[in-house]
């Protein structure tokens, strides 16, 4: 296999076998890259009915086939129940060799482990992979080609590229009606936001849409219409929407986190982007969650009324909208119950495609319009790569999301974390995995110190001038390994189970095996 370093120097393979030939990030050229062109849509006959009896008879009219790709979106995330209900009909009909093409895999996703096993799927792409299914990949390679993980504005722009070929996309929908228009705002499994299927469905070659509440034409309003879809499937249940959370948007009481929170804030008050018509996105996780909240305290002393919110949606930033902290809210994901109440019945509370949000190769996207992200890490490294993907021992665990696809697009990029986690330092001289490039990381915040980018000499300028306890990024992890002792390095296999595309396409990491098989 032949290597070759990528701009931020990690070895990548030219090729795999079963992928074919990858693109190395930082050197995208202009020759052909050997990528299908996009796929014409198949147009269904007007004679035909759209509503049918039930998966496998959508099966038989999309005349799925071995070989072929299918996508899913995970909005109900540890709720949803349509990907496996359309694996296991699948398999019964003794189909193999397929690529599942989902937004993201969660835990709800585990029994796929034994339709890989058996041969029914062969390859995976998405954005993250969780839990069991992610250390049969990582420790037992049960794939027999490696999982490409996306971001989210990567997906649609691989899709829209023609990169990637989906034959059949299967829609979950809370409320569709029986010539496919479709949302996920309305009905008793209600999700919110569609945001990732809009592009599958757009430019699938097939289109069925899976619902649990079949209402009377025309649905309304319509987040994916009926032009675009081939058949409508009524089942019992999409999935479980309590389950959408799952412990992805808790408020923190952690005196740690809080403390994070609190020297982030002063980062973003310091920093001069906090003002009238700001705009601003962050994570789920405890500490981005504590920022917000402390931010809403400056903004109410200071009357500073922000322009939106963007991203995967919280009840916390639902909070901010309904007492005027925010003018609206740019919707891709909705996290919470709370959050899809607020998308039911508020009309600044506003649906986004995945391809709007953060597709690169769109003629414009809403990253590129953020003044503030604040960002989560597995892993940070003295040169600010970082790590949302793989735990320190190598295993997958986490997602890309729209990590890279935020970090690229705002002008200020701040990650919060820990120094250390469970006794593990989390700045360290090289991640496991680089997810986003440090070049797009302006600060880096731990209950220890702060550290800023030498890029940015203007905001350590003014960061200069507070009392905030500002610190290199080598003596923060010096700080941590006083604490941890010096990490071993990790020994991991030479088979590659994983491969990690930047936003572009190219490839910027791959995940090894973490042992020799």
């Amino acid at each position: 296999m032949i290597y070759k370093k990528n701009k931020i120097g990690r070895l990548i393979p030219t090729s795999i076998e079963g992928i074919g030939q990858l693109r190395i990030y930082g050197q995208i050229d202009t020759e052909e890259s050997g990528f299908e062109k996009p796929a014409e849509i198949r147009k269904t006959n007007r004679s035909e009915k759209k509503l049918l009896q039930s998966i496998e008879q959508a099966l038989d009219m999309t005349c799925l086939a071995d070989g072929m790709t299918i996508s899913f979106h995970h909005h109900l995330r540890n709720g949803d129940s349509v990907l496996m209900q359309v694996v296991e009909a699948i398999a019964q009909k003794g189909i193999k060799d397929l690529t599942i093409c989902s937004s993201s895999l969660t835990k709800a996703h585990e029994g796929l482990i034994d339709y890989i096993k058996s041969g029914v799927v062969t390859g995976i792409q998405t954005s993250g992979l969780r839990g069991q299914l992610a250390r049969e990949v990582t420790e037992n390679c049960i794939l027999p080609k490696p999982v490409i993980f996306r971001t989210h504005g990567g997906r649609a722009r691989a899709v829209e590229a023609g990169e990637v070929t989906i034959d059949v996309a299967f829609i979950a929908a809370s409320c569709c009606d029986e010539m496919g228009n479709m949302n996920g705002k309305l009905g008793p499994s209600a999700f919110g936001s569609m945001g990732y299927p809009m592009v599958d469905a757009q430019y699938a070659r097939q289109v069925v849409a899976i619902t649990d509440n079949l209402v009377p034409y025309p649905a309304s309003p319509v987040s994916i219409p009926e032009t675009l879809v081939d058949y409508v499937v009524q089942v019992d249940s999409i999935g479980d929407n309590s389950l959408i959370s799952a412990g992805a948007t808790r408020m923190t009481k952690s005196p740690r986190e809080l403390l994070i929170a609190d020297y982030a804030c002063q980062v973003l008050i310091h920093s001069g982007y906090i003002k009238n018509g700001f705009s601003f996105q962050a994570g789920s996780g405890g500490a981005s969650l504590a920022v917000i909240k402390s931010l809403k305290d400056y903004m109410s002393a200071q009357n500073i009324t922000a322009s939106f919110a963007s991203g995967g949606i919280t009840s916390h930033l639902v909070s901010l909208l309904e007492e005027g902290f925010f003018e609206c809210l740019l919707d891709t994901q909705t996290f919470d119950r709370l959050a899809v109440e607020s998308f039911m019945k508020n009309p600044r509370h506003i649906e986004m495609s995945a391809s709007r949000y953060a597709n690169p190769g769109a003629k414009s996207c809403v990253v590129d319009k953020l003044d503030i992200m604040i960002l989560s890490a597995t892993e940070v490294d003295t040169k600010f790569n970082v790590n949302v993907m793989t735990t320190s021992t190598g295993i997958i665990m986490g997602a890309q999301g729209g990590h890279p696809d935020t970090a690229a697009g705002a002008k200020l990029r701040v990650v919060v974390t820990p120094l250390i986690r469970k006794r593990i330092p989390i700045i360290v001289e090289d991640v496991m995995t680089v997810v986003t490039p440090g070049e797009h990381i302006d600060v880096v915040v731990t209950e220890r110190g702060i550290a800023v980018n030498p890029k940015r000499q203007n905001l350590l300028a003014r960061l200069q001038k507070t009392s905030l306890p500002l610190m290199k990024i080598e003596e923060l992890k010096n700080l941590a390994e006083q604490f941890t002792g010096k990490p071993q390095k990790i020994k991991l296999g030479e088979k590659i189970v994983g491969i990690i595309e930047y936003r572009d396409g190219s490839v910027i990491d791959v995940i090894h095996a973490t042992a020799e098989r």
